[in-house]
């Protein structure tokens, strides 16, 4: 018996859809345009934000760390290096608000290694966006995460007697810095992230990087009781730039040659980082 036929030695019948059920099946219609660059962005800005819905643990790091780092540096330091430890948190908490939020823009390229080890972003590149969306809109999620510590640890300080000069307007403004040197400076991160082979690397060379920069700065105290050679690298140091940028602008002054500093840092990582991390996701 033939295969094309069955066991009753008829020949089986082939289905042919109508008209009217193809055109249920078919998005009616002319094609959709392509999302615009901004558009594409913000929609993956949208999934960094779900994904902090779904695992709220993420939010551990820029609510509890900054709690912890603002207490035990108050009361371990200000009796030593102030009259008491109000007083010197008036010196310390923009220091110590610039250092747990630089430190927790690593975690953008953690994330995104992660995300590459799952082949996530292997999905993103086929689909018919703006290729830097999936990055940019990354960072602008991880942007929520910068703000949210910096209020935590502003409402801890003014829990302790942290007073600023400077007004709401100046504490918008010395946010609005640190805002725009984290997002810089997340692109250091994601170019790790993309380089390096698994996330616990992005954390040992992220640290590596970041404790240096954090700790030989004038978080602390005052770079000019340093010795002059660490002073040589202190004042050069961008965490420098920016922490005396936001304790300026706190304290209601301006400090124009910091914040110019400050601003051609954040420039420098953008160019150099954000073209090196597109050129090597490009290629992978």
């Amino acid at each position: 018996m033939s295969n094309a036929t069955t066991t009753t030695g008829r020949a089986p019948s082939v289905y042919v859809p109508s008209a009217e059920a193809l055109s249920t099946v078919l998005a009616p219609g002319a094609r959709p345009p392509r999302p615009s660059a901004l558009s594409a962005s913000l929609t993956f800005g949208w999934r960094a934000l779900l994904k902090i819905k779904h695992v709220p643990e993420q939010l551990f790091d820029v609510t509890a760390f900054p709690i912890i780092m603002v207490l035990m540096f108050t009361y371990l330091f200000g009796g030593a290096l102030a009259d008491s430890p109000r007083d010197y948190l008036q010196f310390f908490l923009p220091g110590i608000m610039v250092t747990s939020v630089v430190m927790i823009t690593m975690y953008t390229g953690v994330g995104l290694n992660t995300d590459i080890e799952k082949g996530v972003f292997d999905r993103f590149r086929t689909l018919s966006v703006w290729r830097p969306a999936a990055l940019v809109g990354m960072i602008f999620g991880d942007v929520l995460r910068y703000v949210l510590a910096a209020l935590v640890i502003l409402g801890v300080g003014l829990v302790l007697g942290f007073r600023p000069d400077g007004g709401v307007l100046g504490v918008l403004a010395g946010i609005g810095l640190l805002v725009v040197f984290s997002f810089a400076f997340s692109w250091v991160w994601t170019f790790f992230g993309l380089i390096l082979r698994s996330e616990k690397s992005v954390m040992g060379v992220s640290m590596m990087v970041l404790f240096p920069l954090t700790f030989l700065s004038n978080v602390f105290v005052d770079p000019g009781t340093m010795p002059g050679w660490l002073q040589a690298f202190v004042k050069v140091n961008p965490i420098t730039h920016l922490v005396a940028s936001v304790r300026s602008a706190m304290a209601g002054a301006s400090d124009p040659s910091n914040t110019m500093w400050m601003l051609l840092w954040s420039a420098g990582f953008v160019v150099v980082f954000g073209a090196l991390t597109m050129y090597r996701y490009n290629r992978r």
